[in-house]
């Protein structure tokens, strides 16, 4: 009879369970802000935390925690019995008492704990629940003498299954899945009675590993891929108290690769600086050290090389008036002016300093000076429209910037607002109050003000406000803007439009600009239509799946003809896609799909004609798949993908409806049948992933748990969108294979058939040769036979018979001379 038992103190280690003041200790990270000669000045450093590894002592264990086998029934004596018997084997409800005084209370079946029973031992342990032939199987609960408690699914003797184990201070508990004795699989664990530390995700031999999350006691949290109880691949840590962020890739627990690191600030009312401190780049042990870029509170920007957590080699420095600083940087200074020091208090004179400025703006920039006008909303913002000015004579342009920027001006206020409204959407839970833009937001924007309305795509404004910016960069939807770049961009999209409508008249800058305010700006914005942004709660469950469809939307784009350097994606390309992913049924036909595409885009149907030629960027890409899995998963797929699931999650209904709430979505990993495998059951790459556990009910609000918009996007997405993608993309690897297979076959075949006509022509040959041989002895055989008949015809017709010569031995003279001789002696006679 196998029981629960402690191991040695060496063997214990790995199935400790972790201790909450043990996980709030420590991460090589990156130590506050950089050492800003050149920038923000530095934020209090702080020491990030990571989950410790496993090295509780014994004593810390809780006893129910690590046991092994003992032998069976068969094997013990027992001293009493007290129950039914049947032809002298114990049948029927018993009591046993064995030898070592242990006990077995239950139902037994030709001599063997068989059923239903209670197993106590001498020291006080008990099992209750079922046994199967001496041996705990099914499903039961331990109860250990220090008050540790196991209940879920037993496999001889060993938790293996779904079960729910409390240590005996009520401090640690897990409930999930369990393998050959340990935590495999998905499950939760608490590390205090208060449930303000714990973990959830994907575990591995009693260790995390895979996708999970873990809540610091301190309220810090950790959200990413795991490796031997450390961050491991792609992965978010924030730490609340001192109001950081860090997003990319770890390694053992360390920053190592590309990453962003934000600092957030409150802003204080009345304010100018309405961003945060944030870094995008390499890091290298914790450390900024490579390529990136660093966008300072005050509007600032620095982007190039660093070392060691400082600036430290070539880079452009763009200050917060606009100007711009290329060269070279030594230790956080600039090179050529070691001295120079910059921070959002001080402005120095740059009069010394080498900078480059927009293009055309320097001159502007003076005249500005000398003539009294003032900058937009102070010196750390201005608008960059020198290409525009460009456009008028050389004796207008001064007050054309000057009329639009008194324009910008009026409107600053609500622009502000609608600058933030637009950066906040999508980050419901950000922990400041500052947003930065980014392009996703932006083409929002323009959509919900009807920007696209004007015979315009987003993809061709994307080209008009691209400048020199990189191609990759030019229709991303993670590129960021400033809200000078959202002003900037206002003014040329606002004169593009006018001069359009009306290319023969002169119009002004700011009279375009008032138009474009007034008739699209002010009545449209905030707004928001689409799929995407329109309530925040299905926005931030769309945004679990938006990376992935980046990348498939990038696989899928095309040249353009009239940019062939910036691939796009066009409707038909969009409705082929679906087609080759064989993603339609009878509800999402490919009418009702070009009807999906022109629900926020008037362009698509014109009268009874349709144009699928128009160019869609990544938000009207993920928008329209959007808007098809809410069509596509029909209430009957919904019903079948619950039917599918509730075996599964009958039994961990039934043992967790005492526990919280998101532990009802644990699944069951492994069953008794995997258990004679010898490595158990392993879990695939996809169950790691972070949208398979993004999907849970616990993370809505009340009123949206029963809406089946958040389950048919799971299920489309998951089940349907992304696996035909990865099956598409691996027939795409195979043809090449395919093809160099056939190309192998047909060279084979081609050398074999070489050789069997090669085989066949010697043959032939052969053939052919033995034939005339045999024609030749033919011939020969007639001729002398001819000959033969010719010498009696000629004997006969001399009355005389001829005389058969006496055979002699063959002598090495010919035998021709010999015959002749034999015959001119017969001629003699």
């Amino acid at each position: 009879m196998g029981r629960p038992k402690k191991k040695e103190s060496k063997k214990a280690d790995k199935l400790t369970p972790e201790s909450p003041e043990d996980a709030d200790s420590k991460i090589s990270s990156v130590s506050g802000t950089p050492t800003e000669d050149l920038s923000y000045p530095s934020l209090k450093s702080v020491a990030p935390e990571e989950p410790a590894k496993q090295e509780d002592s014994l004593a810390s264990l809780p006893a129910s925690e690590i046991y092994e086998e003992e032998p069976v029934l068969a094997q013990l004596l027992v001293e009493k019995y007290e129950g039914d018997m049947v032809h002298g084997v114990y049948e029927g409800y018993g009591a046993a008492h064995f030898k070592d005084g242990n006990t077995y209370r239950g139902t037994f079946s030709e001599g063997f704990m068989h059923g239903k029973g209670t197993y106590t031992w001498a020291d006080g342990l008990i099992y209750e629940g079922e046994f199967h032939m001496n041996f705990p199987m099914g499903r039961g609960v331990y109860v250990w003498p220090d008050g540790s408690r196991y209940e879920g699914e037993v496999y001889k003797a060993i938790r293996h299954g779904a079960g729910i184990f409390i240590s005996s201070n009520q401090q640690v508990s897990y409930a999930g899945q369990w393998c050959k004795g340990v935590r495999h699989g998905k499950g939760t664990i608490y590390y205090n009675s208060e449930r303000t530390s714990w973990y959830e995700g994907d575990w591995i031999n009693g260790n995390k590993d895979g996708w999970g999350v873990q809540r610091f006691k301190s309220g810090n949290i950790y959200e990413g891929h795991w490796k031997n109880n450390e961050f491991h691949g792609e992965g978010r840590m924030r730490w609340l108290i001192s109001h950081e962020e860090y997003t990319g890739q770890w390694v053992h627990g360390i920053q190592n690769g590309q990453g962003t690191h934000t600092w957030f600030l409150k802003r204080v009312p009345g304010s100018q600086y309405s961003l945060r401190n944030e870094y995008t780049g390499n890091f290298v042990n914790g450390k900024r050290h490579g390529h990136g870029q660093f966008y300072y509170a005050n509007g600032a920007m620095y982007d190039g090389e660093w070392s060691d957590n400082k600036k430290h080699g070539m880079g452009k420095f763009t200050f917060k008036n606009g100007k711009i600083y290329i060269g070279e940087f030594v230790e956080d200074h600039i090179a050529e002016y070691p001295n120079f020091k910059y921070d959002r208090v001080n402005t120095p004179d740059l009069s010394g300093i080498r900078t480059q400025s927009p293009a055309g703006s320097e001159k502007l920039n003076t005249s500005r000076v000398n003539s009294g006008i003032p900058s937009l909303s102070g010196s750390y913002m201005e608008l960059d429209i020198s290409s525009l000015l460009d456009t008028f004579p050389e004796d207008r342009q001064m007050e054309e910037l000057k009329q639009v920027e008194f324009a910008v001006l009026r409107s600053i206020t609500e622009l502000r607002k609608i600058y933030g409204f637009y950066s906040s959407l999508g980050n419901k839970n950000a922990v400041d109050n500052a947003l930065l833009m980014t392009k996703l937001q932006f083409w929002r924007f323009l959509k919900d003000c009807r920007f696209h309305h004007y015979n315009l795509t987003l993809s061709e404004m994307d080209r008009l406000l691209s400048g020199n910016a990189e191609r990759l960069e030019v229709h991303s939807p993670h590129a960021a803007l400033l809200l000078r770049t959202f002003l900037t961009n206002i003014v040329y999209l606002a004169y593009h439009i006018c001069h359009e409508e009306s290319p023969e008249k002169n119009i002004s800058l700011v009279d375009c600009f008032c138009k474009i305010i007034k008739e699209n700006v002010l009545p449209h914005a905030k707004n928001v239509q689409g799929f995407l942004f329109s309530e925040p709660q299905k926005t931030a469950h769309a945004m679990l799946y938006i990376d992935r469809c980046w990348e498939i939307y990038q696989s899928y784009c095309q040249p353009n003809t009239s940019a062939p350097y910036e691939p796009t994606m066009k409707m038909r390309h969009f409705v082929w896609l679906m087609s080759d992913l064989k993603i339609t049924n009878n509800a999402l036909t490919v009418t009702k799909m070009v009807d999906i595409l022109a629900h926020d885009d008037p362009s698509v149907r014109n009268s009874n004609e349709i144009n699928l030629e128009l160019e869609l960027t990544f938000l009207e890409f993920f928008e329209a798949l959007l808007g098809c899995a809410s069509v596509y998963v029909t209430d009957d797929l919904l019903e079948l993908n619950k039917e599918e699931e509730s075996p599964q999650n009958e039994y961990i209904a039934r043992v967790t409806e005492q526990q919280p709430e998101n532990l009802q979505q644990i699944k069951p990993a492994c069953t008794p049948e995997v258990l004679s495998h010898e490595n158990g059951l392993q879990l695939t790459e996809r169950s790691r992933t972070p949208s398979t556990l993004a999907y849970s009910t616990e993370n809505l609000e009340p009123e949206n748990r029963s809406d089946k918009w958040f389950p048919q996007l799971n299920i489309f997405f998951m089940k349907i969108f992304f696996p035909a993608y990865e099956y598409a993309q691996q027939l795409k690897e195979e043809v090449p294979k395919v093809r160099e297979r056939k190309a192998e076959l047909l060279q084979i075949q081609k050398a074999e058939e070489e050789e069997e006509a090669r085989l066949k022509a010697i043959k032939e040959a052969e053939e052919a040769k033995r034939i005339e041989e045999a024609e030749l002895e033919k011939a020969a055989a007639v001729m002398e036979a001819a000959h033969t008949a010719k010498d009696a015809a000629e004997e006969d017709k001399n009355g005389q018979l001829p005389v058969t010569p006496k055979e002699e031995p063959p002598t090495p003279q010919s035998g021709s001379t010999k015959h002749a001789s034999g015959t001119g002696k017969k001629k003699k006679k």
